[in-house]
This record gives structure tokens, sequence and C-alpha cells, in this order.
């Protein structure tokens, strides 16, 4: 073989090697990735799963899922069982850690008066999930007119807050099992809202006021009750309520035809307690109380996001 021939062989191999470390890089990338960013002096994370689906010339909604209090981005995820779901919609889900005086357990997010670490730090939760989105709209090809947020117990009333305070970027929110508890919600654009909250919750009670039930070292904390919640969205995305329908022990409420195509519903499940309907049980992966198996939160929620984007 002449070195001329030697030389483009060479570089023959040297491009299919280079194209198959290059699909091996985008693989690995298309299965998780965890971030770091600083915001207000504390360095932040999240643990973000991108799916085989995903192509850059064709933007991807994306999802934004907080854990309970105590728990961490992996807890989460296990127990929501979003991730295997994302493919089927070409969905980015994104599991943001709080903040703790352990830098990978027991975090918090601050929510008006919940919850600890986060709290009594009066930590800046909504500006760093302000610049989260900037940096995944900077790494990603993500539709800014469908970015999402749910949550359970105070990740849920993150997700509240988020509704509250972010509407300019979140179209939809999925609280589960926390509370609205603030009165003077503000947001700038109707937010569509999809609530799951279980009757017998005695960490967040469902009629609302003071837990019976909380964490070793938590404060006893007065909640709103779910109907403040649900009405309180339903006035501002300014909806039309109808009768509630009952289907085995879930309770559905709907608020519809709000401005710009919003809409508030109320999954009421009778019986179940402080869990994420149809997750993963176990308190490991952030479900207190055996999650009811006669819905899926997240298969639902997927759904009513895909039908309420920014309009």
């Amino acid at each position: 073989m002449t070195g001329t021939r030697q030389q483009k062989l060479f570089r023959i191999l040297s491009l299919v090697a280079a194209v198959h470390a290059g699909a091996a890089l985008e693989a690995s990338a298309a299965t998780e990735r965890s971030i770091t960013l600083m915001h207000d002096q504390r360095q932040r994370s999240a643990l973000v799963r991108v799916p085989s689906t995903y192509n850059a010339s064709n933007p991807a909604p994306m999802l934004l899922v907080f854990h309970g209090g105590g728990g961490n981005a992996e807890g989460a995820e296990r127990m929501a069982q979003l991730t295997p779901l994302a493919d089927k919609h070409n969905l980015i889900v994104v599991y943001p850690n709080g903040t703790g005086v352990l830098r990978d357990r027991l975090l918090t997010w601050n929510t008006w008066n919940c919850c600890g670490y986060a709290l009594t730090h009066e930590v800046d939760d909504v500006g760093f999930v302000r610049n989260l989105i900037a940096m995944l709209k900077r790494e990603f090809a993500i539709d800014s007119n469908r970015i999402f947020a749910t949550g359970i117990s105070n990740g849920g009333m993150m997700a509240h807050r988020l509704g509250c305070e972010l509407s300019d970027q979140i179209a939809a929110i999925a609280p589960i099992a926390g509370a609205l508890n603030t009165d003077s919600c503000a947001p700038r654009e109707p937010v569509s809202v999809l609530i799951f909250h279980g009757t017998d919750d005695q960490h967040v009670m469902f009629k609302g006021g003071q837990n019976l039930k909380r964490f070793p070292g938590a404060d006893p904390r007065i909640d709103n009750s779910v109907a403040d919640a649900f009405s309180t969205w339903s006035r501002l995305d300014k909806c039309s309520p109808s009768n509630p329908s009952q289907q085995q022990s879930v309770q559905r409420t709907l608020c519809s035809d709000g401005a710009r195509g919003s809409e508030v519903v109320l999954y009421a499940i009778q019986g179940q307690g402080h869990s994420w309907p149809g997750g993963r049980a176990g308190l490991r992966y952030g479900n207190v109380d055996p999650p009811s198996q006669e819905i899926s939160a997240s298969e639902v929620m997927i759904e009513f996001f895909m039908r309420h984007p920014k309009r």
C-alpha cells in the first residue's frame, strides 16, 4: 500500500471513529445529564432526562418536576415514573434539587410558609428556576410555549408559586398534595392548573388548617384548603366551573373555557393520603402514604400539558 493510500485510509478510519464517538456522546446525552449553576451565591443542581426522540431541529416541550420537602431529584424521578413516558411525547423532564444543610438530600423549597432550610434562609427558588430555564434553553431546543411544572407536597407548593410568579415562562402546572398558601397570587398570563389531592392527606390537609402530621423537627403549619386553590385559579383564569363527576374513588371537577383556552381541573382522590397517585410506593421515593392506583397522575398530567401550551 502506498503512502498516499495509507494516509487516505487513515483519514477515513479517523472520520468513522469520530462519527461513532459523536453518536456515543449523543446517545449518552439522550439518557441523563446532571447540571449545576450558580444562583444567589449558591451552587444549584438538577437532573435532566432527554428523550431518545429528541432532535435539535424540533423544539421539545419541557417538564420541571419538584421533589417533596426532605427529598431530592433522584427520589422524585423514581416516585413519579415520568421519565418512561417522555419518549412518547418527546418530552424533556427536569428534576431540580432544592437546598439544605446537605447538598444531595433532605432538601426543601421556599414556598411562602414552607419549608425548612429554604424557608428559613429565604432562598430565591423562583429566581433559580428562571435561570435554570434560561440555561436549559441554551443547551437544548425547547419549545418556549410548552414549559410545565409539577411537584408533590413542598414541591407541589413550588409548582403553585411558579404559576403565580413565573407565568411568563410556565404554561401549565400540576401541583400534587401541595397548598396554594398565598392570598396575593397575581400571574401576568393565564396558567392552566391541574390539581391532585387526597381527601385523607394529614400532612397537607384537604380542607386546610394545621397539618396533623409532619416530619420530625418540622414546625406546625397552617395551609389553605384545596377548594381555596381551585377557586383562586378559577378566578384568575376566568373560567366556567361545572359540576363534579365521580368515577370510583376519584372525583373530578372542571373549570373550562378560561382566558386563552386555560382550564383548572381538580382530582380529589377519596381516602388517599399524602402521595403521588399512581406513583411508586415508599417513603424513600417521596410517597409518605400508599398511593392510589386508580389513576396515574403522571399520565393524566402529560395529556393535560400537551393540550395547554401558551397561546
